[in-house]
């Protein structure tokens, strides 16, 4: 199957990122090459990175005919230690589009879909534990807590419990699991009864969490004064997580309302960009459903 991704917010990343001739900007999220090309089409130097050789494959492939990209196999919370060493750094901008690619999502042995059989895998890159393997793994109070933390799920209780009893190997053996263990009463009208499941196992995996976590931490290093960030989260845990960050970067004052003069000593290095996160348009929406949750957030680093 050929990796073809909807770009989601295309136009948006373009007008926050700002490429130019002369900018040197990362796309380290870099799926089929979307967002890539529409910062090469800019005049910028592009740098993609993503875990999943086939993602890298294909983006090299559709932006062959650039001299201006080069793109490397590799994961997000790696980029100082892939660009570093190649004295890539520190650069004009980053980017991140989380979660799955529809290409992922869509190819049933990669084992994302909920909607197809295939191996209970979830892996995004070639190597680790597949989403069987941690389900095995884990007890049931920690996986309990994944599937609270992760996927916020009401049932994680009870579904934890099916998923440990049954020990699946392949994803409409998970399903039968949480169907078995949620009430039908209680399975939601608008969304499957296994997605909240689905995606904490994903991101558990992947370690997306703490992927994202160390590109937030790495920004002051990653970026030169001027340079931006920014992120596109498509659920809360995400971007509550990059908007806790933008502000920590940004330095606002914590102190309690009411106080004369600041007294935390709040001094941030970074502006951010997006006081609300920015959001597809009805008619991106109607081509590409899936761009519905999509939430995008940049900052600038000032200092």
């Amino acid at each position: 199957m050929p990796f073809v991704h909807a770009t989601v917010l295309r136009d948006e990343v373009v007008q926050l990122l700002n490429p130019a001739p002369g900018k040197r900007l990362v796309d380290a999220t870099l799926g089929g090459g979307g967002h890539a090309e529409a910062l090469l089409a800019g005049g910028a130097e592009v740098i993609g990175v993503d875990r999943d050789p086939t993602a890298v494959a294909a983006a090299r492939a559709r932006l062959a005919g650039s001299e201006r990209f080069q793109a490397l196999e590799g994961r997000a919370g790696e980029l100082e230690s892939l660009l570093g060493p190649l004295g890539l750094l520190p650069v004009d901008g980053v980017l991140m589009d989380l979660g799955v690619s529809s290409p992922q999502l869509d190819t049933p042995e990669r084992g994302f879909s909920f909607q197809t059989e295939g191996p209970l895998d979830m892996r995004m890159g070639r190597t680790g534990e597949t989403a069987a393997e941690l389900i095995a793994r884990l007890s049931e109070p920690e996986l309990a807590a994944v599937l609270r933390e992760l996927g916020e799920e009401p049932f994680s209780r009870p579904i934890a419990r099916a998923l440990k009893q049954d020990l699946p190997s392949t994803t409409m053996g998970a399903v039968e699991s949480v169907k078995r263990a949620v009430p039908r009463k209680a399975w939601p009208s608008r969304v499957h009864v296994a997605t909240r499941t689905f995606q904490a196992l994903r991101i558990a995996v992947n370690d997306e969490v703490g992927e994202l976590d160390r590109v937030l931490s790495a920004l002051p290093r990653l970026l030169h004064v001027g340079g931006r960030a920014a992120v596109i989260a498509f659920h809360s845990l995400e971007d509550r997580a990059v908007k806790q960050a933008f502000r920590a970067l940004e330095g606002r004052c914590t102190c309690p309302p009411g106080l004369p003069i600041c007294v935390c000593g709040a001094q941030g290095t970074f502006k951010v960009l997006t006081r609300r996160a920015v959001q597809a348009s009805e008619a991106e929406v109607e081509r590409n459903p899936r761009a519905r949750s999509a939430r995008l957030r940049a900052v600038e680093r000032v200092a």
